[in-house]
């Protein structure tokens, strides 16, 4: 048996929950965390300011994002839920991709 690398989401929604974890994040982090080319995630942040998912504003020489919470996922499976539904279910981690957070205890 072949074993493939994949996951169950897109780099959209990896580079929009880099984001929302991080709203003045550099696309060098963004990329470096998703595993992608710096180009690459310029492409993807430019479709999520046009599809309305981000806004963008200066400050300084960054950029700080905010994400649009309240638009439909995309695809027809799943566009009866609101992207803010993902950070409900994914906690948008910090750090660098590969470190992982410490969890707390169960009781």
């Amino acid at each position: 048996m072949a074993t493939e690398k994949w996951t169950f989401l897109t780099n959209y929604s990896h580079v929009l929950l880099c984001i929302a974890a991080d709203p003045a994040i550099r696309m060098r982090d963004v990329a470096e965390r998703v595993g992608i080319t710096e180009r690459a995630a310029q492409r993807i942040v430019a479709d999520l300011i046009e599809g309305g998912y981000l806004s963008s504003t200066k400050t300084g020489r960054r950029n700080v994002y905010e994400v649009n919470g309240d638009l439909p996922l995309r695809h027809p499976l799943e566009q009866q839920n609101q992207v803010k539904m993902l950070f409900g279910l994914l906690e948008p981690a910090r750090g660098v991709a590969g470190k992982k957070k410490p969890v707390a205890a169960s009781r």
